[in-house]
């Protein structure tokens, strides 16, 4: 079980071309109302990030930034112009035939692919949320395929042929992961208490591969410690300093978060929904579910599929509906 994987997945993220910067000289380009995280790859020349607050970050070929909380942000050309941050003003630009966009004067001498990640609202288990306000990756000369996604990235952008938006779309993705791959094997300020920082415990690492593979065991904390062969103690005080919380309470949530995109994108009875992540009556997943989501199972269906918010917008490339749900082990079989 791929833990990282399995909360992209199932917290349907998924990330989108936003725009495709050719830049001269002297510009500065605002970026504000941003939904969901921001990222910014530069793939040729040089960039400068400002932040409301901070100093005027240097970005240089082969840097990717992601921004989680899409912070309102300045992209611009040069120190000084990025230093003005706050005045919420664009340059003069154009959008040319192929999508990108022309800012500043003279010739092109950066490039920047600007994308956005999004996840389904439905599931409160999530990744982007737990990272600091700015992760900021070097360009490096190799070794870890971030740079080597970079590369391929700039030739898509400064050669672009028929598909070249599926293909931006789907490096964006894969960028994503490459991303969290070098900042989790390098970033001193991993969080401690949370998802992303159980993952440096191999003990607690371990346990969340188990509680994820099969959610609907009647786990107990000594189950799970006999598993992943710790005594009980060990685990109960390992897992609470990793995330803050007992292996039940975390499973809990899991569970309800897989309910809950079960509720909203099938057919399926509550029955089976109960069954399915662990619950042998109807009436105690009930009481879980609107103890953690604040209404009953019946309403938040309807409400969900109200919303507009389906999994088939929200999982682009994640296999949906019940035999997408089948084959990643979260349907029963049929009786």
């Amino acid at each position: 079980m791929d833990l990282l994987a399995d909360v992209l997945a199932v917290s349907g993220v998924r990330g989108t071309v936003a725009a495709r910067i050719r830049a001269g000289s002297s510009w500065g380009w605002w970026a504000r109302d941003v939904r969901g995280a921001a990222f910014h790859a530069v793939t040729a020349g040089t960039a400068w990030l400002g932040l409301p607050g901070q100093p005027p970050r240097e970005l240089l070929p082969g840097d990717v930034v992601l921004l989680p909380t899409g912070t309102e942000h300045l992209l611009a050309g040069d120190e000084r112009i990025a230093a003005r941050g706050g005045d919420h003003r664009s340059d003069s630009w154009e959008r040319a035939g192929d999508g990108t966009v022309r800012i500043g004067v003279g010739p092109v001498r950066t490039h920047i692919l600007c994308a956005h990640y999004t996840h389904d609202p439905a599931v409160t288990t999530q990744v982007l949320g737990l990272l600091p306000e700015i992760v900021h990756i070097r360009g490096c000369p190799g070794g870890t395929g971030l740079d080597d996604t970079v590369r391929l990235l700039g030739r898509e952008l400064a050669d672009p042929r028929i598909g070249g938006a599926v293909v931006l779309d789907r490096l964006v993705d894969v960028l994503l992961v490459q991303l969290l791959r070098v900042w989790l094997a390098g970033a001193p300020d991993r969080p401690r208490t949370s998802w992303l920082g159980a993952l440096g415990d191999p003990v607690v690492a371990a346990a969340l591969r188990e509680l994820h593979a099969d959610p609907a065991r009647a786990w107990t904390t000594a189950s799970l410690a006999g598993v992943v062969v710790v005594s009980r103690a060990t685990l109960a005080r390992r897992f609470a300093a990793a995330l803050g919380q007992s292996p039940g309470v975390y499973l809990t949530r899991w569970r309800m978060d897989l309910a809950a995109l079960r509720l909203r994108d099938t057919e399926e009875s509550l029955d089976v929904v109960a069954r399915s992540v662990g619950y042998s009556s109807v009436y105690a997943f009930s009481r879980a579910f609107r103890r953690a989501r604040g209404a009953p199972p019946g309403r938040y269906r309807q409400t969900a599929r109200g919303s507009g918010t389906g999994s088939r917008r929200w999982h682009g490339g994640v296999e949906q509906g019940a035999a997408g749900l089948a084959r990643r082990g979260l349907v029963l079989p049929p009786e």
